[in-house]
């Protein structure tokens, strides 16, 4: 048995069914940990929520933004930008059992020393805080969804606190499971940098550089930083290698004992035009 944890998606559903028959997935032995952002940007986002969703138990989902976006949409708080590709989810005939499955994934999950997450985590958070915090996010999303995503949008707070409460406890710990890839050594997060990791000197690190990040100790599997590219290290494993930019698509085995160890396993973009933004 393995567990295979899987890059961002991004509606790429060729690529992955490439992937699983690369990695010779079985269901009746393996899982598939997926990072989040299953939607968006690449051209077969229905039918990417389809099949994940048909993978039942076998797949372990983390939400990402643009997951987020998707149901902020489909509960009538947010619009359609000119560089989605959700039309065809928006006008399926089985949309709302889709959005009712999406909406019961989590925000974070944690089994056998493994954090998922789709983007990162400040550093005053543990794996407990976390946990607690994506599970704040979840009640939310079951039992008041509109509210959460009225509220959603925005940058501010850009610094935990345990003391924030109400909208913005919940922005700010939505804006670091699914938007944030740098913060300061203090933890203050800045949404605006997307590019290549700062440069040396740099008052922004990438999350995971943060020395007294207090989820060391653990593994951490994220998404979302296409720009970063795959990251392999002994606690982190960043899986979005751009496959929905031309990039690739990747898995990794997290217990080491599927095909080709511990090596990440990739197949390459099909190719298509994205929209324009």
């Amino acid at each position: 048995m393995s567990r295979y944890a899987i890059g961002d998606l991004q509606g790429c559903c060729d690529e992955l069914r490439a992937l699983l028959n690369r990695i010779g997935y079985s269901a009746d032995r393996d899982r598939l940990w997926f990072v989040g952002d299953l939607v968006n940007r690449g051209p077969q986002s229905l039918e990417t929520l389809r099949f994940v969703r048909a993978l039942g138990d076998n797949a372990v989902v983390v939400l990402g933004n643009h997951d987020l976006h998707l149901l902020a949409i489909a509960h009538g708080c947010h619009t359609v930008r000119r560089s989605d590709t959700l039309d065809e989810i928006l006008r399926a005939p089985d949309r709302h059992a889709l959005f009712e499955w999406l909406a019961t994934r989590a925000l974070a999950h944690f089994e056998a020393g493994d954090l998922l997450v789709h983007a990162g985590v400040v550093p005053q958070w543990t794996v407990d805080t976390t946990l607690e915090l994506a599970r704040e996010i979840e009640s939310a999303l079951r039992t008041d969804p509109r509210h959460l995503f009225e509220h959603m949008y925005g940058d501010e707070p850009d610094l935990w606190s345990a003391d924030l409460e109400g909208t913005d406890r919940l922005r700010f710990a939505i804006n670091v499971l699914t938007r944030m890839r740098v913060c300061t050594q203090e933890g203050r997060i800045n949404l605006r940098l997307k590019g290549k990791p700062p440069p040396r000197g740099s008052e922004w690190l990438p999350w995971f550089d943060v020395e007294n990040r207090s989820t060391r100790g653990s593994r951490i599997v994220f998404g979302h930083w296409s720009a970063l590219g795959l990251l392999v290290r002994e606690e982190v494993i960043g899986l979005d290698s751009g496959c929905v930019w031309g990039g690739s698509l990747t898995a990794f085995d997290l217990d080491g004992g599927g095909a080709g160890g511990r090596a990440p396993i990739s197949v390459s973009c099909a190719g298509y035009q994205l929209p324009d933004e």
